[in-house]
C-alpha cells in the first residue's frame, strides 16, 4: 500500500498503538500504573495536531499485564482516564480506547489479529479501513493493519534495527512528533 498524505482529512481514521508510540515503553515489562505513564516529547503537540486532521483517533493496545496479574484493569482505567485528559488539555483527543489484556496470542482481538478494529468498525461504521492509518512500533502492529486493510505507519522508537522499506511498512518515523511534521507539511 502506498500513501498519499495529502488526501488525508476528516474522513480519515487514526489507529496508534500506545506503548512506544504515545508513552515511553517499559522493555521487558509494562507500564503498570499511572506514575510509570511517561509522554515522548512531543506528544501532546503532535495529538492536538493530529486531532485537527482525523475524523477519528483511537487506541489500539496490547495489555497483557492485566491477564498476567501485573496490573489489574483499575490500574488500566486509570492509566488511560489520566492519558486522555493529559491530552485534553493540550487540545488534543482520543475517540475511544480499545485493549486486549488476553494472554493467548490466538485471541481474535489481540494484535496482530484484527478484532480491535473490527470493534472499533462495530463501533463506528463510518470507518473505512481504506482510509485508516495504524501507527505502531512493532511489526506485530504493522500486520494488524494489513490484517485490517489499513495503511501502516512504523515508529521506530524501540525496534530502530528495522529496516525501511519493509513490505508491512508504508511509512517509518522515529517518533509521532516527526510523524506529524511530515502530516503537516502536506497541509500547508
Amino acid at each position: 500500500m502506498n500513501i498519499d498524505f495529502t488526501k488525508i482529512d476528516k474522513s480519515w481514521t487514526l489507529f496508534l498503538d500506545r506503548d512506544g508510540v504515545i508513552n515511553v515503553e517499559k522493555k521487558g515489562t509494562y507500564v503498570l500504573k499511572v506514575n510509570g505513564f511517561v509522554f515522548y516529547d512531543g506528544v501532546q503537540t503532535a495529538m492536538q495536531k493530529l486531532s485537527e486532521i482525523f475524523g477519528l483517533i483511537f487506541i489500539a493496545t496490547n495489555q497483557r499485564g492485566v491477564s498476567r496479574g501485573s496490573m489489574t484493569l483499575e490500574d488500566l482505567h486509570d492509566i488511560h482516564a489520566y492519558m486522555t485528559e493529559e491530552l485534553h488539555k493540550s487540545s488534543g483527543r482520543i475517540d475511544k480506547i480499545y485493549f486486549c489484556a488476553d494472554l493467548h496470542d490466538e485471541s481474535p482481538n489481540r494484535k496482530p489479529n484484527p478484532g480491535m478494529a473490527l470493534q472499533a468498525k462495530k463501533d463506528f461504521p463510518q470507518i473505512d479501513f481504506s482510509k485508516s492509518i495504524m501507527v505502531g512500533n512493532t511489526l506485530s502492529d504493522m500486520q494488524f493493519a494489513r490484517n485490517a486493510g489499513m495503511h501502516a505507519i512504523f515508529i521506530a522508537s524501540t525496534e530502530p534495527e528495522i529496516s525501511f522499506p519493509h513490505a508491512l511498512i508504508d511509512a517509518r518515523f522515529n517518533s509521532l512528533a516527526e510523524f506529524v511534521n511530515a502530516l503537516s507539511l502536506t497541509k500547508n
